[in-house]
């Protein structure tokens, strides 16, 4: 009994905050039971890591406690909203594993959020206010002094209704009126100096076209679209908890209004906030993501050195590193900065149960074997992934002329370097121990081609071919590989935390952030990959095959490398 007593401890710690929260609910009977969640992304920009992390707590949540999860757009401002964001909302969703209950938009509800809004207003809790949003911010005050009521504040019902109806007609002027709720305007949470409800917009609306011309803030759209779908949990994001106090008001009036008891303790929606997600050197902040599309920064929001989660399977992240990673950094009520070493960390740990392991060389010297016959060739066997045996192994070509990395030949070689330099021995994989024997140079001395000779007794998997050699080099026949272009990939930003710089925005990116490599060499046995594969390149690291390679023409993008190098080049 005592051992069992420990172990329900335990698992009690290993919960998050907000999972321990929604068992005491689920303890105390409140929501007869049941658990609903949703996920409620604004349709202006594609998804990022940041909202990833959201993601995996609204559905993991529902899926942990049998609950649903529905996914809901936030679509109350037509001027920076697309289907394309919802379209590309929907896919991230999926790939990263999870699956929705419904799909829901604000925009369902607008009718619903105009009635309420119209008993506000005839209740003289709310009004409509002609005044410029400088002059309403101006008013707000401080956090600690009070503000200063609106000259409109007490208007007459019925000239805010009339002015409310006109609100919604393709004549009002974006800007000339807002509604506003009548709370109070010394209130030390500064969300209550009557908060804006709604405001003019006449941008066509992505599903409702031109019906609407006034749109609901989301303060005010948010808590009754949790109310509407019976939302029992509403997770979000720390900045939120100002908030919450207004998103619980405006569900009291909505009960009122439907003639329900406005209790805090009733089912109603809870909201519970955790710390968002933030990386090292680079943005989570959508404005600034959409400046380096617009500005074409970068190459769009798939660009592998966005933060996006499209940009992060383009690079070749697999979904479960990103949800290991997530797993790994945890909840809290503390926002904090991630190194994003450790999402890299999370990948490689990944990728290496995953990855086909292939040669590639990106920076390739002949090497010439001279003793091996000529116009000879033979097929070797390569094993595919050495942390799985069912994925079996392919062949590669072996012949006289090979293609090595540049950086693998030494000519006058310090002690401890144990790859390729005259006189010397190395192993190349899967196949023969060699010796090399000399080099060849142009005028300006560099190394053109370099000779070795084979040990035809030495070949992998022989009987007594286990010589112990300190090198082993991987290497492609140089007339059994294909051509390919090697994009490099790197932090987009030279400083650990651009979102707390001061300096222009574009004087902080690496401008060493991509590299592109047109004379790299591969195996033909990449041909049959198709993009967003798990590749190794052998020594170099992980790399998948780009959605622009077409007939003819391969583009690898880095993954990660095989170790961290940024930490140690930028101690």
């Amino acid at each position: 009994m005592e051992e069992k007593k420990i172990n329900e401890g335990e698992e009690k710690k290993s919960l998050s905050f907000v999972e321990q929260m929604v068992e005491k609910d689920l303890e105390e009977g409140k929501n007869a039971g049941r658990i609903q969640t949703r996920f409620p992304p604004e349709p202006n920009g594609y998804i990022h890591i940041g909202h990833a992390k959201a993601i995996c707590m609204d559905f993991g949540v529902a899926e942990k406690y049998n609950g649903v999860c529905n996914l809901r757009f936030d679509d109350t401002n037509p001027s920076k909203e697309d289907t394309e964001y919802v379209d590309s909302i929907l896919h991230d969703i999926q790939w990263l594993g999870f699956k929705w209950g419904n799909v829901y938009y604000a925009s369902d509800y607008f009718q619903q959020l105009w009635d309420f809004a119209v008993w506000m207003i005839k209740k003289g809790l709310a009004y409509i206010d002609e005044q410029t949003s400088e002059q309403i911010a101006q008013q707000k005050g401080t956090p600690t002094t009070p503000g200063t009521a609106s000259p409109y504040r007490d208007r007459p019902v019925e000239e805010s209704l009339k002015l409310f109806e006109q609100m919604n007609t393709p004549e009002a002027v974006e800007g000339s009126m807002v509604l506003r709720a009548k709370m109070d305007m010394a209130n030390p949470n500064m969300h209550f100096r009557d908060p804006v409800m709604y405001r003019i917009i006449h941008t066509p609306h992505h599903r409702t076209g031109t019906q609407w011309h006034a749109y609901p803030m989301y303060d005010f759209a948010h808590g009754q679209s949790d109310f509407f779908e019976g939302v029992t949990h509403s997770i979000c994001t720390l900045e939120f908890v100002p908030h919450r106090p207004l998103y619980d008001k405006f569900i009291d009036l909505l009960k009122e209004m439907r003639g329900e008891t406005a209790d805090i303790n009733d089912n109603r929606p809870r909201q519970i906030e955790f710390n968002r997600l933030n990386l090292t050197y680079t943005v989570m902040s959508k404005r600034k993501l959409h400046q380096l599309v617009d500005e074409k920064l970068v190459r769009g929001w798939d660009d592998p050195r966005m933060p996006t989660v499209c940009g992060m399977r383009r690079r070749g992240y697999s979904a479960q590193s990103i949800r290991n990673f997530i797993d790994s950094i945890g909840y809290t009520k503390f926002d904090a900065l991630n190194d994003y070493a450790l999402l890299e960390a999370a990948v490689r740990d990944d990728l290496n149960k995953k990855a086909c392991r292939v040669s590639a060389v990106l920076n390739p010297v002949k090497l010439i074997l001279t003793n091996y016959p000529e116009g000879q060739s033979e097929e070797l066997e390569a094993i595919n992934n050495p942390e799985n045996e069912a994925d079996g192994s392919h062949t590669i070509t072996f012949s006289r002329e090979l293609w090595i990395e540049r950086d693998d030949f030494m000519e006058d070689a310090p002690k401890k370097f144990f790859r390729l330099s005259p006189g010397k021995e190395v192993r190349l994989k899967n196949a023969y121990i060699i010796k090399c024997t000399g080099c060849k140079k142009d005028d300006e001395g560099n190394v053109t081609e370099i000779y070795a000779e084979y040990d035809p007794l030495s070949r992998s998997g022989m009987e007594g071919a286990n010589r112990k050699v300190k090198g082993t080099l991987h290497w492609l026949s140089v007339n059994h590989c294909q051509k390919a272009e090697v994009r490099l990939y790197d932090r987009l930003f030279n400083v650990e935390n651009p979102s707390a710089d001061d300096r222009d925005f574009h004087d902080l990116l690496n401008p060493e952030s991509l590299k592109v490599l047109n004379n790299c060499y591969v195996e033909n046995y990449l041909s049959e990959k198709k993009a967003g594969d798990f590749l190794q390149f052998q020594r170099i690291g992980y790399f998948t095959l780009d959605p622009d390679t077409t007939p003819g023409h391969l583009v690898f993008n880095r993954t990660v490398g095989l170790k961290d190098t940024w930490a140690k080049i930028n101690k």
